[in-house]
């Protein structure tokens, strides 16, 4: 059973905080037993010392616990100075990161005036990936990391001598030719970009190090920091870690993307300190991660939950759970949405509003499609005892706790539920700790090899739609990464969420935890001061221009920094080249370069059609 729970935790069915070494940024500790810290960054540019200080007064305000500023050349870097000295001045001492691609010089330049600076190991000493092919041999490979190690000893030197600490942030879209060569951008590949440069400041005694590994992939994003949390404890390495999903998007998109995302890992204990990268104003991510934040704090003191470990999937590659089909739900079919119709019936209901028509219908005791056809929703008792609808199409509603008591008086269900071939299970919980109770259930099902489908079910009391979507993603997300569950029914008991907000919820989280495609899919960072158009804007119009392509995923990037690579699964890109000037993209391939930034959308849409890839609008 050790082998079996391959160590990425302490404990799959209890909600800790893992311990990892304090660290301190400019008197504000992250790690240890520190609260989770809110960060977020600025989108002005580092030369405007009075607008950036504008804005980081105005999200130090709402309440950010670190701001991190873009570095783009020497003026910037020697201008961080300015910038903090005129914070100081308006009486606010927050702790300032610089965020450094590509020349190292500038984090020496940063280091003298900042409390840390971030570097991305795809590209710090090493160019990034131009996604050319070469074999390394391993004496060529090893040749490369000592050089490596050469460079990035006098800098961590020189960050001990300023006392300024070290962000080693990787992202899936900017990995090294080097690392590509060898690993792909696979979770093996990026953790170990990072661990390679950990592996340097563990052998200098160099600890004020922050981790962190991000990606607009949630399923990759998680897998990825669960594999370095792993690696790290292999190598007796506790560094904080730092979350984010990066190019979230924006509105609702963005916020269940995150909280999916980021979600998944705190529910685990996992993580110090949290971004969510909305491609929004950057005070507006602060609220979205307060209450993330707040949310994983009701986890704590939960009721027990006991599950059998040796029946644990693999927390590094995504696998489906294996079910058989029941109607359209099960085996290989896409996870179906259940819209809870409360009070309504479902005549009241049609037409559905929006495109987005949920598979199935929950109505009391019974669950019904879109044609009316019933099914009964049955409790254990009646399952097993009932013989009048034996062979019927049938629901069974239960949760762990009920379920394991009523096994214990009655073991005779295990074989009843594996011979049945029409039930599929309606699984929700009521233990403050959801995510854990319910993938123990999962846990219990693949041990007595039930092949049952599972509608994953949960009732919440919220008056405003943010924080549903916030929690509920937070919450059921990470069973979809993993690959459990065949559907999803989000429920709430407030009036002031519609019926339509609520469907639309149950498709928003399987499509941020990649488990089913129902809208276009737009890649879109949250800006910087590398960005030089508005990139909110301009993602609104692109999102409305392009909204009906559902098939397709459209990458919106202000800068090339991590462009090409982050949207590398995207079919189209549209990336921000300079003043008002835009490259256009099919896949990892520039087509159409130097393009006014105003016709953009206009020529986006042509390169599409030339593609083969467009569809006009149906309303």
């Amino acid at each position: 059973m050790k082998d079996r729970h391959f160590n990425y935790i302490k404990d799959l069915t209890r909600y800790e905080r893992q311990k990892t070494w304090e660290v301190n940024i400019g008197g504000v500790s992250v790690g240890g037993n520190n609260p989770i810290r809110i960060q977020t960054m600025t989108d002005t540019s580092s030369m405007d010392t009075e607008a950036t200080i504008e804005q980081l007064v105005r999200v130090i305000s709402a309440g950010s616990d670190y701001v991190r500023v873009t570095v783009r050349g020497v003026g910037d870097a020697e201008n961080l100075k300015n910038i903090k000295k005129g914070l100081v001045e308006q009486g606010h001492n927050t702790p300032l990161i610089g965020d450094i691609h590509f020349t190292p010089k500038l984090a020496e330049i940063a280091a003298q005036s900042i409390s840390k600076v971030r570097i991305n190991p795809g590209n710090f000493y090493d160019k990034r990936a131009n996604f050319q092919s070469k074999v390394y041999s391993d004496d060529e490979y090893k040749a490369e990391l000592i050089k490596i190690e050469e460079q990035f000893i006098p800098f961590l030197k020189l960050l001990k001598k300023t006392k300024t600490a070290l962000r080693i942030g990787a992202n899936h879209g900017s990995l090294s030719d080097r690392v590509m060569n060898r690993f792909g951008d696979t979770p093996t590949g990026i953790s170990e970009s990072v661990m390679e440069f950990l592996r340097i400041c563990k052998k200098e005694d160099f600890n004020d190090v922050v981790v962190s590994i991000k990606s607009s992939n949630t399923r990759v994003m998680v897998f990825t920091v669960r594999l370095l949390n792993y690696k790290m404890r292999l190598e007796d390495m506790k560094y904080p870690i730092h979350l984010g999903v990066t190019e979230a998007g924006e509105g609702e998109d963005g916020r269940i993307k995150s909280a999916v995302g980021i979600g998944a890992l705190l529910g685990d204990g996992i993580g110090d300190t949290i971004r969510v990268s909305l491609t929004e104003r950057p005070v507006k991510e602060i609220p979205v991660a307060q209450k993330l934040v707040n949310h994983f704090r009701t986890y704590e003191f939960h009721e027990p939950i006991t599950a059998p470990l040796v029946a644990q999937t693999n927390p590094f590659e995504y696998e489906r759970r294996e079910t058989r089909p029941v109607l359209n739900m099960g085996d290989k079919q896409l996870p179906v949405v259940v819209a809870d119709l409360g009070d309504r019936s479902l005549s009241e209901m049609i037409p559905i509003r929006g495109k987005l028509i949920p598979d199935y219908f929950m109505s009391g005791n019974k669950i019904l499609d879109i044609k009316g056809e019933e099914y009964p929703i049955m409790s254990l008792e009646e399952y097993l005892f009932e013989s009048t609808r034996w062979g019927r199409m049938k629901f069974i509603r239960t949760n762990k706790m009920e379920f394991d008591s009523f096994m214990d008086m009655h073991p005779e269900i295990i074989t009843k539920l594996k011979q049945t071939r029409k039930t599929v299970l309606i699984l929700e919980s009521f233990n403050k700790n959801p995510m854990a109770e319910l993938r123990a259930f999962f846990l219990a099902l693949e041990t007595h090899i039930w092949k049952v489908p599972v509608i994953i079910y949960r009732k919440y009391e919220e008056d405003v739609l943010e924080d549903l979507q916030i929690k509920a993603a937070a919450d059921l997300g990470c069973l979809f990464l993993d690959g459990y569950g065949d559907g999803i029914c989000v429920s709430n008991i407030s009036e002031n969420i519609t019926f339509t907000e609520l469907k639309d919820l149950g498709f928003g989280i399987l499509q941020g935890s990649r488990m089913r495609v129902s809208k276009t899919e737009f890649v879109s960072c949250p800006g910087c001061g590398r960005t030089l158009f508005d990139l909110h804007d301009t993602t609104l119009k692109i999102k409305e221009h392009f909204k009906h392509l559902d098939h397709l995923k459209i990458g919106i990037m202000g800068c090339v920094v991590n462009g090409p690579g982050e949207m590398g699964d995207a079919d189209y890109g549209f990336v921000g080249t300079g003043v008002d000037k835009v490259a256009l993209y099919k896949g990892l391939k520039p087509i159409k370069r130097h393009i006014p930034h105003e016709n953009a959308v206009e020529e986006l849409e042509q390169l599409i059609r030339e593609n083969g890839d467009w569809k006009d609008p149906t309303d």
